[in-house]
């Protein structure tokens, strides 16, 4: 058994750490030094990687992957498995991500943050699971407002496509925000994002689990095409943020944008024109959001307006990832607006 600690403050091993099967992601401190890459040898050597923990109140991950380790203690993995743990001082706090901490999930190669430790230990995965000749790459999280299980490509890729399709029909198609670990692991292997609901959901780590023991089985990704009619495809087009200046709320009657109290039950809904997202105080005609479209682009004003106090959706969208939850919102955003599309690549 051998470790290796990189400049970067990456730790990697070549075996699970004792206790690392049952332990709560609060505790993983106790075990782990911080962000640890994880070889473990399988049959077919090239590997599976898995990201879980990139943000800290998201443990479904951790869940599924303990139980995909207790069911192969004693027999060989189908496949070499290769797991990052992430933000172990996140999860310790139980929050996305500390004050001060740059986002976990935002700092892969092709991101547009300022070098810093962080970058310089995700370029140093990267690299690592290249040098092995990484098979797939799974990266697993959880929601905080009430969302479908789904997966998220980076690419419009058959293989991507295919693997997507063993987690769900509901599969997003995205390039925004950039540096996110399915978009860097994108350009070595069919890459997905699985989004499995809410924390401490059972239902969301046994398909986890399901899907990433089906994937250490796989021989192959298929390049033929994904039949039309067996998927629900989305493009996401804008990510939408409030401004640092504004304040919101749910409940509270003094913030600038009193946001409707049952927003994330709409997720996935197909929104009019006219839908009321909440008021705003004084008379301001001063949109409260911004809204970058692919190119970084601000188009709030093709998608929001204020009428008569009220903030509205000005064209019909499906909104994903609204939440009630304020931290959220502010370390990430209020949601993103997707189009449905054929699936054409």
């Amino acid at each position: 058994m051998a470790a290796l600690m990189h400049a970067s403050s990456l730790t990697q091993l070549d075996y699970a750490p004792k206790g690392l099967i049952e332990i709560d992601a609060e505790r993983l401190h106790s075990i782990l030094p911080g962000p640890t890459l994880i070889h473990l040898q399988g049959r077919h050597e090239r590997p599976l990687f898995v990201s879980v923990l990139l943000h800290g109140n998201e443990p479904t991950g951790l869940h599924a992957l303990q139980t995909l380790l207790r069911k192969y203690t004693d027999q060989p993995l189908p496949r070499s498995l290769s797991v990052f743990i992430g933000n172990v001082s996140a999860a310790r706090g139980g929050v996305r991500r500390l004050e001060g901490q740059v986002d976990y999930n935002r700092v892969w190669p092709g991101t547009s943050h300022a070098a810093c430790r962080e970058t310089a230990m995700m370029q140093a995965v990267v690299e690592e699971m290249a040098r092995r000749h990484v098979f797939a790459s799974i990266d697993v999280h959880n929601n905080t407002g009430v969302n479908p299980h789904y997966a998220c490509v980076n690419r419009l890729d058959h293989r991507f496509f295919r693997l997507a399709s063993m987690f769900g029909r509901m599969v997003i198609y995205f390039t925004y925000p950039k540096g996110t670990q399915t978009s860097a692991f994108a350009r070595l292997c069919p890459a997905v994002t699985l989004e499995c609901g809410k924390p401490g959901q059972k239902y969301g780590s046994e398909h986890a689990f399901e899907y990433l023991d089906a994937c250490l089985h796989l021989t192959d990704i298929p390049d033929h095409p994904v039949a039309s009619q067996d998927l629900d495809f989305y493009h996401t087009v804008v990510q939408v943020t409030v401004r640092e200046d504004v304040s919101f709320g749910f409940q509270s009657a003094t913030p600038d944008l009193q946001l409707n109290e049952d927003l994330d039950h709409l997720n996935f809904t197909e929104l009019s024109a006219g839908t009321v997202l909440g008021t705003l105080k004084n008379g301001s005609s001063i949109l409260p959001f911004i809204a970058c479209d692919e190119a970084g682009r601000d188009v709030a004003s093709d998608y929001f307006e204020i009428r008569e106090d009220r903030l509205v959706l000005k064209k019909a969208v499906m909104p994903s990832m609204l939440t009630l939850d304020k931290q959220i919102i502010r370390q990430d955003c209020f949601c993103y607006l997707m189009e449905k599309k054929a699936l054409n690549t």
